[in-house]
This record gives structure tokens, C-alpha cells and sequence, in this order.
């Protein structure tokens, strides 16, 4: 039975933040749909201290943006975008539009229609996540989005030339220097200066996620990505140095990150919390990963394999670092994560940086049921039929009909008995002439 080394704070401290996120977002989402404009303003300058007359930054803004960067810079951001549409390209070439004759004279298909326009939130309030803008807005593009707006807040008081760079090179339509729910807000509910989008993407802190759960139903969004997560999954085979470097890189991302350790070596699980302690010491974002370590690290000690399988599935992390003896092994048998870095030769960072795969990935257990963002979210797979013949429709407006009768809907059966008699020659009586059955109709 697994057994806890180092537990995190209790559920239901987390559940009572999560209360308060939930009220908080609940009242800037209703403000910005009231007043527009005037309220983005004012949440701007009261949580970021950003104001100006037009959030849409210039031609010439962008362009002094990317003047700022080195060429090495701009080699290396064109390079992980490279890489990240490459993969997204592969995996559009994977999905297929489809038309296929099921019966005779009867066929059915399918079409993958990209969503018309997308706002893309990139994260940059404690470090400038550029890379967010590589997995959105070039993964949108591959897709075929035809408007694809960004929004990143303001970097030390200034659009981040790095964010921007990045947006720009992706391809973004238009960028905006904008960050939190006023932003996703914005884009979601439209203002007078910002057209509304069909779809949100893109990570960021518990309110951007919260606002993006709350604006679900009036628009589309990718999932829902929350603060970061990682899991380490490790044996005797590798050390506490790595593990602990593994962990305390994606603790880093704020103080609500959770970082688990899941092991079936216990004098691993010490040495690696005894190597976390000595890292906090010299890691020059130590104050942010040691609150994060504090009360949402976990260290969870498993009899073998089957058991550290089982615990990963429940546990369903956003990334799971995998670093044993038999990595192919938790390929082979998880079925709950929203990445899988496989060998003590990749990490996480890669993932979420530069090697290609998106790192937009589910939170808060939404592994169970849904992947990452990739290519497929910006595309709606929309389905058409088409009957060629009198004796197809005939053939299958009969069974219809009596299908409709035994849930009681007679103007459906309807439908299907006009084209019964005109095209099987059969006098098929008038359905609403039948009473539906008892309860129903």
C-alpha cells in the first residue's frame, strides 16, 4: 500500500483558495461584460499597473520589440517554433476528412473545419512565457484559423520583446498587451475596441484558468490548464540529484504548483528530499519553488510497479517525468497524464520549450478525460449525409418512422413517411393520425 513521506496541505484549504478564485473571477467577468472597455481599463491598471489608450500594440511597437533581441534569440524561438509545427503538421496529416457509401444510395462523411477565430492567452506576469505563444498560435495556424488575436500582460511596466517576438513570428493577427481575466475576458465577451473570438487558448494562474471554466459554453475552449503540475516517477535507478532538479524546475511556476515524487525506493524519496533542501539553498527561484514544495509537494513511496502505475492514474499530473527501469512499461499502462517524458535523457523543460510537443496540457485531474492542446482542438469535425436514391430513402424513412413512433414524436415520423410515399410508392398513413405511446410524445 503506498505510504507518504511528505503530504501537501489539506483539500479542503485548497478547496476554500479555489472558493475565493471562483468569486473573485465571477464579479470581474460580469464587470467586463457590463462596462467593456472601462472595466478592462481598470483591472489593467489595478492588478497589472498598465495603462494606455489602445491595448492593440503597433506595427512599430512590434517591430521595436524584436529589435531588443539578439539574433541568437530570434534563431532560437524560430527554431522550437519550428519544431512545434513540424509535429502539429504530422499530426494534421494523421486526420482525414471521410465520405463513405454505408449503404446503398445512402452516404455519410465527415469534414474537419478549423473554428473561425481564436484568442490566444500567453502567460507573463512572473517570467515572460514565450513558448506559450509557440504552442497556441502556431498550432492554431497549422490548423487553418483564419484570426488569431494575442494577449500577454506587460513584462517589469512593458510589452515582454521576447513574448512579442514570439507572437508575432507565430503569426498572430493582432497582439495585445494585456494580462488575467481581463484579457481572457476581453476576448471571450467582446469589447467596443475588441472583437470576440469563438475559442480561448492557453495557460495561466488559477483565475485565467478559472475565467476560462466560467466563459465555457459562450465560447470554446482548448482545456482546462491550471498552474503547473509534475510528476516524478523514479526508482533506484537514477539519482536524488536529478529528481530533485526535475521537480523543484516545474516548482518554480508559482506557489500552487504541485510537484510529486512517486517512488519505490524510499532511500531514494529521503535522498531526494534531502537534495530538494540543499537546491532551495542556491536556486535563484527558491522563494517561489520553496513555498510550492511546502504545501503542494508530495512524496509517495509504492511497492513496485503496478502499484506506481495505479498511483500515477490517480494522481492523472500534467507532466510525468519517468525515470526507471522499465519506462515503457508506464507507456504501455497509463492511461491518465497530460505528458509522458520518458528517460532520465528528456525532461519536462524540453516539453515545454522547444522539442515540438505542445505544452498546453491538462490540470486539476482533467487528464482523465481529455489530452493537450494540439492541432485537433482548432478543428470541428462536422458531419453531412446524402441519400442518392428513391429506394435508399424509402428503405430507411420506414425504419425511421417506426423508430419515431416508439419515442412518440410523430412530426419526426412525419418526416420520414412524406419520403416514404413519394419515393417507395407506399401509402403510408399521415403519423400524427397515430397517438403516441403513454408518457410520451
Amino acid at each position: 500500500m503506498a505510504r507518504w513521506l511528505k503530504t501537501s496541505i489539506p483539500a479542503t484549504d485548497k478547496a476554500a483558495a479555489e472558493a475565493k478564485v471562483r468569486a473573485a473571477v465571477e464579479g470581474l467577468l460580469a464587470d467586463i461584460a457590463a462596462r467593456g472597455d472601462a472595466a478592462v481599463r481598470e483591472m489593467s491598471v489595478r492588478f497589472d499597473g498598465w495603462d494606455r489608450a489602445d491595448y492593440r500594440l503597433t506595427d512599430a511597437e512590434i517591430r521595436d520589440c524584436l529589435s531588443q533581441l539578439s539574433r541568437q534569440d530570434l534563431e532560437d524561438i524560430r527554431f522550437a517554433q519550428e519544431q512545434v509545427r513540424t509535429f502539429a503538421q504530422h499530426q494534421k496529416e494523421a486526420l482525414r476528412d471521410l465520405e463513405v457509401e454505408t449503404l446503398p444510395g445512402v452516404v455519410l462523411g465527415h469534414r474537419n473545419i478549423p473554428v473561425n477565430s481564436v484568442g490566444c492567452y500567453v502567460p507573463g506576469g512572473k517570467y515572460p512565457l514565450l513558448a506559450s505563444a509557440h504552442m497556441s498560435v502556431v498550432t492554431a495556424k497549422v490548423a487553418g484559423v483564419p484570426r488569431i488575436i494575442t494577449c500577454a500582460p506587460p513584462y517589469q511596466g512593458r510589452p515582454a520583446p521576447a513574448i512579442v517576438a514570439a507572437q508575432h513570428l507565430a503569426g498572430a493577427d493582432v497582439i495585445y498587451c494585456l494580462g488575467g481575466v481581463q484579457a481572457v475576458g476581453a476576448m471571450a465577451l467582446g469589447t467596443e475596441s475588441i472583437a470576440p473570438v469563438d475559442m480561448l487558448v492557453g495557460p495561466g494562474n488559477a483565475y485565467v484558468a478559472e475565467a476560462k471554466r466560467q466563459l465555457y459554453g459562450r465560447v470554446g475552449i482548448d482545456l482546462f490548464a491550471g498552474p503547473t503540475e509534475t510528476l516524478v516517477i523514479a526508482d533506484e535507478t537514477v539519482d536524488a540529484e536529478l529528481c530533485a532538479t526535475d521537480l523543484l524546475g516545474q516548482a518554480e511556476h508559482g506557489p500552487t504548483s504541485p510537484a510529486i515524487l512517486l517512488t519505490d525506493s524510499e532511500k531514494l524519496a529521503r535522498e531526494t528530499m534531502a537534495e530538494v533542501e540543499r537546491l532551495l539553498g542556491i536556486l535563484p527561484t527558491a522563494e517561489i519553488a520553496r513555498q510550492a514544495w511546502r504545501d503542494y509537494g508530495e512524496v509517495i513511496l509504492c511497492d513496485g510497479l503496478e502499484e506506481m502505475v495505479r498511483e500515477a492514474d490517480r494522481i492523472a499530473s500534467e507532466h510525468v517525468q519517468v525515470m526507471t527501469r522499465d519506462d515503457d512499461h508506464f507507456l504501455r499502462h497509463m492511461t491518465n497524464y497530460g505528458a509522458l517524458f520518458l528517460g532520465p535523457r528528456t525532461n519536462v523543460s524540453y516539453g515545454d520549450k522547444v522539442i515540438g510537443t505542445n505544452h498546453t496540457l491538462p490540470t486539476q485531474k482533467a487528464a482523465r478525460y481529455t489530452g493537450g492542446l494540439w492541432v485537433g482542438k482548432f478543428l470541428k469535425t462536422v458531419t453531412y449525409q446524402r441519400v442518392l436514391t428513391d429506394e435508399a430513402s424509402a428503405r430507411i424513412g420506414a425504419v425511421c418512422s417506426r423508430l419515431c413512433m416508439l419515442e412518440g414524436f410523430a412530426g419526426h415520423a412525419e418526416q420520414a413517411n412524406i419520403r416514404v410515399r413519394r419515393h417507395g410508392g407506399r401509402n403510408v398513413p399521415y403519423a400524427a393520425a397515430v397517438p403516441p405511446l403513454d408518457g410520451q410524445g
